[in-house]
């Protein structure tokens, strides 16, 4: 299954006796809680996750948003319905990046089908598709999570990856080099890591880029085929759209799957021991 899916592509799906299972991960940084939203408004048949407490286990001194645990990420795709033998879709109301790190945990645990609507929320909506407010509850599933399909590396597997192959920063140029950190106590990024902004994965519209498009980013970045490659964000979300992304431009597949520092920025800055580059890329 594709990485994205169309609106259209949805809206067809919908429609069948079999329909996929949908999942609401509208999400921000700093709030408000993404549940608002959904309240007000989702997809019909829509269930909401949230990201802070659900797709992340709570921080214990490294990573803001640690990977959950398997068992509790079991649970909640119980709640939420999901069933292996039917394709699950995950929208945001942003740039995707929220909706990439429900993908990449369900790819992680162990699903199969699974993909991002592209454009989210917004280009629904913006094509006057069906909204409600009404909350489903979906019978509980017996879904069984299966950790450890996609691969992650911790702290010294990033800097293994910036020296020996490639490791990709998700965040805003402004917070690859150091000149402004809102977030974290130290500025800068993992000696060695390249810049890719999550943020370009998407045009002015909203949409992801086409494989093409991507592929020739990558490209310019220094990803081959046969580049071993990892990815961080600040705290383990945006870098999923990375991932995506590498997978939407079919530049990563199973005999080299691109690696999570699922800790990230977060993590890395919170060993006094590591240090921290800043100013502009390597080389």
């Amino acid at each position: 299954m594709s990485p994205l899916i169309t609106t259209n592509e949805l809206a067809g799906m919908l429609r069948r006796e079999s329909s996929p299972t949908v999942l609401d991960v509208r999400w921000r940084l700093q709030g408000p809680p993404g549940r608002q939203d959904y309240e007000r408004g989702h997809l019909p048949g829509a269930v909401f996750v949230d990201l802070d407490t659900e797709l992340a286990a709570p921080s214990s001194g490294g990573g803001r948003h640690p990977l959950p645990e398997a068992d509790a990420l079991e649970v909640t795709l119980r709640r939420a319905g999901v069933d292996s033998t039917l394709p699950v879709v995950i929208y945001d109301d942003g740039d995707g990046s929220a909706a990439a790190r429900a993908w990449w945990l369900l790819r992680w645990a162990g699903h199969g089908q699974v993909a991002v609507l592209d454009g989210g929320y917004a280009a629904w909506v913006a094509e006057d598709r069906p909204v409600t407010q009404e909350q489903p509850r979906p019978a509980p599933s017996d879904f069984r999570v299966e950790p450890g399909q996609l691969p992650v590396v911790e702290a010294e597997g990033a800097a293994r990856l910036a020296r020996e192959g490639l490791l990709l920063d998700a965040r805003a140029p402004e917070r690859y080099r150091g000149a402004h950190e809102p977030m974290d106590p130290r500025p800068g990024h993992v000696p060695g890591a390249v810049n890719a902004p999550f943020a370009e994965h998407v045009n002015s519209a909203g949409r992801w880029r086409s494989p093409a498009e991507l592929a020739d980013r990558f490209a310019d970045l220094g990803v081959t085929g046969d580049t071993p490659v990892g990815a961080y964000c600040g705290s383990g979300v945006t870098a999923c759209s990375v991932i995506l992304a590498l997978e939407q431009a079919g530049v990563s597949g199973p005999d080299n799957p691109p690696r999570l520092y699922a800790g990230s920025w977060s993590d890395w800055v919170s060993d006094p021991r590591r240090s921290a580059a800043t100013g502009e890329q390597p080389g």
